[in-house]
């Protein structure tokens, strides 16, 4: 299966920093670019349940497409939300199903900087998405 664009462009990015310091300013910097949430939208309807750190995912579906939005009160997880989103944005609920997240932070030149904690709260976000495009 071929990369979205965005994600594309993440690898890209994430292949060129050399030290854990540049990944980590690239990261925040990534987080930064994500679209702020309404207050209303940070509730717990929203909230995704297995994360450490304060997590809202909001999900839509158009022509059988997936567009999530997400946020947290953290900055490097959202710089991490960003990486995920670039990953899956667009993908159908059959695309979605088989995303392999740890894999993905591999590719990315992170997965040796995740904590257990980020690495249970990604995957929860990710279920999380599963979910909405079950019931859908």
């Amino acid at each position: 299966m071929s990369l979205p664009a965005a994600a594309e462009q993440a690898l890209q990015a994430f292949t060129q920093p050399g030290s854990w310091e540049q990944r980590a300013r690239l990261l925040m910097s990534w987080g930064e670019q994500l679209q702020a949430l309404d207050d209303h939208q940070r509730n717990d309807e929203y909230r995704v349940p297995g994360c450490e750190s304060q997590v809202w995912l909001i999900g839509t579906v158009q022509d059988g497409h997936w567009q999530f939005r997400a946020s947290s009160d953290a900055r490097l997880i959202r710089g991490l939300l960003a990486l995920l989103l670039a990953r899956v944005n667009g993908l159908s609920a059959a695309e979605l199903a088989t995303v392999d997240i740890a894999d993905w932070f591999t590719q990315l030149g992170l997965a040796r900087h995740l904590s257990p904690s980020r690495s249970n709260g990604l995957n929860a976000v990710l279920q999380r998405m599963r979910e909405l495009a079950d019931k859908a």
